[in-house]
Order: C-alpha cells, then sequence, then structure tokens
C-alpha cells in the first residue's frame, strides 16, 4: 500500500475494511490566528493520537519548486496539488491511526474580483470529518495583519474581512452539511483548553462509542430489588411527558437573547437537511449549542426553557405511583436536553426515582437518535432480563415502541403533534406488527386511527404495567396531638358550651393550620410571580400544583374544616360528598391532588370507602391526603400499623394528617355527635 505524502492508500477498497480517519480542519480568515491556535494545540496535545499539519506548508512539500512555485501556477495546477495536499494528509493520519488537525483555508480573498473566492476541494470534503471555524471580530483581523510583518498580505478593510468571514462561513457551514461534515464556529475569544477538549471528544466518539455510553448511563435505572420479573418503564421526553418540544423553545429562547448568532427555526433547518434524523445531524446540534452559548448561559437558558414546561398530571400522578413500586425502574431516554428535563423532574421531585439518558452538550458524552432509543429497549430487554414497557409519542420513538415488550403511545392536539405519525404508524402496525395502546393527553385531543384507546389513570392499566404487582407501603401519618398550637386550637373543639358558628370556626382554623403545617410539607409549594408591596415583581409561595388540588369535603361534618383547607389553598377545587359517588371523574380529571376531609375518623370505614372508589373507579395513581381534626389512635398506631393503616395498605400515595390523636371512641349522638354540634341540630331526633 502506498503512504507517500500525496499518494492515494485506496479507502474504498471494501466495506469495513478502511476506517475514515478522523481530519479536522481549522479554518477562518487570514489572520485570525489558525497557525498560533496549531502551535498552541500541539503543545498541548498528546501527539500520540493527533497530528497537525500546517495546509501551506505541505502545500510547500508537495509542490515543486515550493511554496514559490505553486502561487506561480494557474489555477487548474494548484488544484491538483491541494488535492495531493489534502491527500497527503489523510495518508498521512490513516497510516499513523491519528486524528489530523489541518489549519487552512476554504477561500481567499481576490484583489481582482474584490471579493473572497473558493479554493477548497472535492477531496477536502471527502476528507475532513470536523471543521472548526474561528470567528474574530474583522476589526482585530484588520489590525493583526497591519502589525503582522512576517507574511506579505493585501491591506484589506474591516469591512472587507467581514465579507470574506461571512461568505466563507455561510459556505462552510452548507458544504459541512452536504458532506456529513461537523461543523462548529468558535467564537473569540476562545480558549485553547476548550478547544482541546472538542478535539479530544471528536478523536474517541462514534456511533459505537455513542452507543456504549448510552448502556452506561441507562444501566443506572436498573436498581429494582426484591423477586419476581422487573419492569422498566422507557419514556421519551418532549411531547410524550409534556406537550412541548424544549429543543424548539431552547431556541427560541436563544434567538430572542443573541439574534445574531441563533435562529429559533434552527432545529427544524438541520433535521429537514440532508443530514435528517441522523448520528451526524444529533451531534452537529450539540455543536450547535456548544457555538452559541457558554456552559452558563446553556443552563440558564435550560433553566427558563424548564419554567415553561408543563408536565402532563397524568403523567406527573403515573411516575410518582411507579416510583414507590420496588421492582419498577423508571428511564427517560430523550433526544433533547437532559439538563431541561433534569430540571423539569426536579421541580416535580422526580429527579432522584428517573435516570435521564439523554445530551445537549459535548460534556454529557452522549446524543441519542431513533436507533439508540431502541438499542437501549433491547439491551435492557436481552442483556438485563426486563420486561419493558416504552412510552413516546413521535416517528422517532417508534423504533423504541417496536422493541418493546409493551407500548403506550402518546397522541396530543392535533395542532401540535407530529404530522407524520399517522403514516409511519400504520406502517409499524402493518408491517412491523406493532400493538400499542394510545393515550390521548389531553383528554379532549382526537385519537390517531388504528389504536386502541387507555388513559394512564386507569386502574387496569397502571395494574398492567405494573404486572399485577404492587409494593405495599402503610399510609404515613402525620399528627401534633401533644403541641402546645394544638391543645389551643383543640380546646373550643372538645368544650360542650360550643357550637353552631363559633364550632365551625374553631374546625374552619384547625383545617387552615392544618394545610399550612403539615400538607403544605407533604405536597411541596411552588413559587409564583407576585407583585411586591413597593412596586417590583418578585416570588411568593402556593402550594404545589395549587389549581391541579381538589378538597373533597365529608358531609357534614367536614365541610367548615375543608373550607380552613381551602382558604390556604384558594385555588384548589371545592367538592362536597356525602358517598363516594358523589365525586365524580370531572372532579378528578387532569388533577394531581386529592385531599379529603372530615372532622372525625373513628373506625375509618368511609375514608376507605372514599380512597376504595376513587383508586379503582375514576383515578388510580392520584395522590390522596387525609385531613382530619381528631383520629381514633387505634385506627393509625399499633404494632400493626392500625386498623385504617392495614386497610389502605394496598394504596400508595395516601398521607393522613390529624390534628390530635384519641384513644376515646366516638360514636356521638344528639349532643355529643359533631356534626349536630357544627349545625346546632343536637335537638333533633
Amino acid at each position: 500500500m502506498e503512504t507517500e505524502l500525496g499518494q492515494d492508500i485506496g479507502f474504498d477498497a471494501g466495506p469495513g475494511l478502511f476506517k475514515k480517519p478522523k481530519v479536522v480542519g481549522i479554518y477562518g480568515v487570514a489572520g485570525c490566528g489558525k497557525t498560533f491556535l496549531l502551535d498552541q494545540l500541539k503543545q498541548r496535545m498528546d501527539l500520540e493520537l493527533f497530528s497537525f499539519h500546517d495546509g501551506s506548508k505541505v502545500i510547500d512539500i508537495v509542490t515543486p519548486g515550493g511554496l514559490k512555485a505553486f502561487q506561480d501556477m494557474e489555477e487548474p495546477q494548484q488544484l491538483m496539488y491541494r488535492q495531493r495536499a489534502i491527500d497527503g494528509i489523510r495518508a498521512d493520519c490513516f497510516d499513523n491511526q491519528k486524528v489530523g488537525i489541518v489549519a487552512g483555508h476554504a477561500m481567499l480573498w481576490s484583489d481582482e474580483e474584490g471579493k473572497a473566492l473558493p479554493i477548497y476541494t472535492q477531496n477536502d470534503l471527502d476528507v475532513f470529518t470536523h471543521i472548526l471555524y474561528l470567528d474574530v471580530p474583522a476589526d482585530i483581523v484588520a489590525q493583526r495583519r497591519l502589525e503582522d510583518t512576517g507574511k506579505v498580505r493585501s491591506v484589506l478593510t474591516a469591512a472587507q474581512l467581514d465579507e470574506w468571514k461571512k461568505e466563507e462561513k455561510t459556505q462552510l457551514r452548507g458544504l459541512c452539511r452536504d458532506h456529513d461534515i461537523l461543523f462548529l464556529a468558535l467564537h473569540y475569544p476562545f480558549q485553547t483548553d476548550k478547544v482541546s477538549a472538542f478535539l479530544k471528544d471528536f478523536e474517541v466518539h462514534s456511533e459505537d462509542y455513542n452507543l456504549s455510553l448510552a448502556r452506561k448511563k441507562a444501566r443506572k435505572c436498573l436498581t429494582a430489588t426484591g423477586i419476581g420479573q422487573r419492569i422498566v418503564l422507557s419514556m421519551d421526553a418532549d411531547r410524550t411527558l409534556a406537550a412541548e418540544d424544549t429543543g424548539m423553545l431552547f431556541w427560541t429562547a436563544a434567538s430572542k437573547k443573541w439574534p445574531s448568532l441563533a435562529d429559533a427555526n434552527t432545529l427544524r433547518t438541520l433535521f429537514g437537511g440532508s443530514l435528517g434524523y441522523s448520528y451526524t445531524a444529533f451531534r452537529q446540534a450539540t455543536l450547535l449549542c456548544e457555538e452559541i452559548a457558554s456552559d452558563q448561559d446553556f443552563e440558564e437558558i435550560c433553566r427558563d426553557v424548564a419554567s415553561q414546561v408543563s408536565m402532563y398530571p397524568d403523567i406527573i400522578s403515573l411516575l410518582h405511583y411507579m416510583a414507590e413500586q420496588d421492582h419498577l425502574e423508571l428511564v427517560v431516554i430523550t433526544s433533547g436536553l437532559r439538563f431541561v428535563w433534569e430540571k423539569v423532574l426536579e421541580r416535580e421531585g422526580l429527579s432522584k426515582a428517573i435516570t435521564i439518558v439523554g445530551g445537549g452538550r459535548i460534556a454529557d458524552g452522549l446524543i441519542v437518535t431513533a436507533a439508540v432509543k431502541a438499542h437501549l429497549v433491547g439491551f435492557l430487554r436481552e442483556r438485563h432480563g426486563r420486561f419493558v414497557w416504552a412510552i413516546g409519542d413521535g416517528p422517532l420513538d417508534l423504533p423504541m415502541l417496536n422493541k418493546a415488550d409493551r407500548a403506550i403511545v402518546i397522541v396530543g392536539e392535533e395542532l401540535t403533534r407530529s404530522k407524520q405519525m399517522d403514516a409511519e404508524l400504520k406502517t409499524a402496525i402493518d408491517d412491523h406488527g406493532l400493538q400499542a395502546y394510545q393515550v390521548t393527553l389531553p383528554s379532549t385531543a382526537s385519537p390517531r386511527n388504528g389504536l386502541p384507546n387507555a388513559r394512564l389513570t386507569d386502574s387496569s392499566v397502571v395494574s398492567n404495567i405494573m404486572g399485577h404487582r404492587w409494593t405495599h407501603s402503610r399510609p404515613q401519618v402525620t399528627h401534633a396531638t401533644d403541641t402546645s398550637a394544638t391543645k389551643l386550637l383543640a380546646t373550643p373543639m372538645r368544650n360542650s358550651a360550643v357550637a353552631g358558628p363559633e364550632l365551625r370556626e374553631a374546625h374552619r382554623r384547625v383545617g387552615h393550620h392544618l394545610a399550612t403545617t403539615f400538607v403544605a410539607d407533604i405536597i411541596g409549594l411552588e413559587q409564583p410571580p407576585i407583585q411586591h408591596v413597593l412596586g417590583r415583581e418578585t416570588r411568593g409561595y402556593q402550594l404545589q400544583h395549587e389549581k391541579k388540588t381538589t378538597i373533597v369535603a365529608l358531609m357534614r361534618g367536614g365541610e367548615p374544616m375543608a373550607s380552613g383547607v381551602n382558604d390556604a389553598f384558594p385555588h384548589a377545587m371545592f367538592v362536597h360528598a356525602k358517598d363516594p359517588g358523589d365525586v365524580k371523574m370531572h372532579h378528578l380529571e387532569g388533577q394531581l391532588t386529592l385531599i379529603l376531609v372530615d372532622s372525625v375518623i373513628n373506625t375509618g370505614k368511609s375514608i376507605v370507602d372514599f380512597i376504595q372508589y376513587v383508586r379503582n373507579e375514576l383515578h388510580a395513581t392520584i395522590h390522596v391526603v387525609v385531613v382530619a381534626g381528631v383520629v381514633q389512635a387505634k385506627c393509625v398506631t399499633g404494632s400493626d400499623g392500625g386498623t385504617l393503616v392495614q386497610q389502605l395498605a394496598s394504596f400508595a400515595r395516601v398521607h393522613i394528617v390529624a390534628l390530635r390523636l384519641s384513644e376515646t371512641s366516638f360514636v356521638g349522638s344528639r349532643q355529643t355527635d359533631t356534626g349536630n354540634r357544627l349545625f346546632n341540630t343536637t335537638h333533633l331526633p
């Protein structure tokens, strides 16, 4: 095999026989600092892995008579030696198994034409795998060119240099996308250490390397304990966990922050081009994020984007419910921005329960394509023996959905969901045998054709996902029996002389106290914007997802205390219910928390009836918080947890909050019945 500088070494000898070497071009207008950067990198980088080439010096070597003779040649001859130079670099990189770093030009200024003209060759486009473009302000380049007396250059104005730079950068960006070359513009000032980090990433990264990183991250979700089949719930993120596309939101925000650098349609242009949704396209998307934003700016925009994302309530409830099951493992495999979804899940209290496989920055190490999603589902099934449920919404998720044991297709609003999904879904069903449920979110969205409908809050669907197994956990009980506040608050409730409006007010105060002191801690708080008294905008506090909370007053004794709870959470829905059937589907649809309020819990039968009805008939995963003034101690204490706790052991995500526990059995009638005392009906038969 010929490996002399400038000789062809036969890269097309056969599929898989030769691996194309990685060659990185460092481009920019003359005077931008390419040679200086090349020398700096040469001093810092591992010369066992990288080789460094000054394009002009290579041309000087391969051209008879050297660079002077080359400059005197006609254009066709110059083209031949430029091709020979880049072919020689490729041969050197292949022969020595190194990544080549080449400083050169794609265009040169023509005084005769009064503009920059292209000098790149087809061989350049065939050889280069990456291009780093040094984007230095034209006025700085102009000054450097004047001060550099070691080179003979024509005198160009800053305006001419800027025109050259813009044209060269625009042409290179388009050429790179058409030839599977990754492109990254480095904006001045650029740090050598940062450039070194990019080059080290270029050296190791490949589709195989990417898969190995994805597998390593996916393994982190494998935490299930206990015996029996372990189940993985594998989910896409954008337009699956929420209606929003975080990538689009990111670039919209970036275009507002840096209108000269970022375009709101960046992703649509990239993925709609010749690269499609390939490995190279997703790598390019990562480099575009690196190009426009520092790490700090990137995270700032991601936090802003995360604040705009509202996860579907049914998804939130399902994930919280699943997180309490010992045999279930949760993983988000997203082609979107990992940091955004990390913040979204953190806000919802789910970040510790869910592993995220995703990228967005070079430091993340990986990108997620449709093939990666499918590969990881197969990896979890075949290598680790997991039963995998997959949830996704669009064409990029179909390979993953096909690979899973069971699949759910999220169907969003018709205006925002994928338009090509219908055709590709039909192909997946007809040609690949896809069997899946579809879930419309919100429930008012129109379904797609060809799939059976399901609700994520349906008890049978939840049971299927969990493999008809439950981790039995006792409801958590919180009470304040011995506190000074309780003694003060309970006194009018126990005082036989207090009845009617005065007693109702006492119950209302207890409801407000329990809501602000205990329920708020259990559910959590969020910070909505408010107008400060000094006229500036600031942040206040309210119950987490307060508008998606339903307070149910168990009539009639629970109504005054429930009013106090509602005073603390004024945006919550308020429902009166004497029997479980009084709570309807529309009271809980799209809700995240149900607060059941009663003044007294004696045996707990009413509470059990309500929770069983809600969980079995209306919403299988909703968070239930029971609030009561007094709870009979035997219901919630003892070595067995108490009778009420035992009866609720099969229901996850249930909390009981009481002002106090009492050993007294509350079998009231007439004067002692709380309901009669509250409404002055003790005299009635």
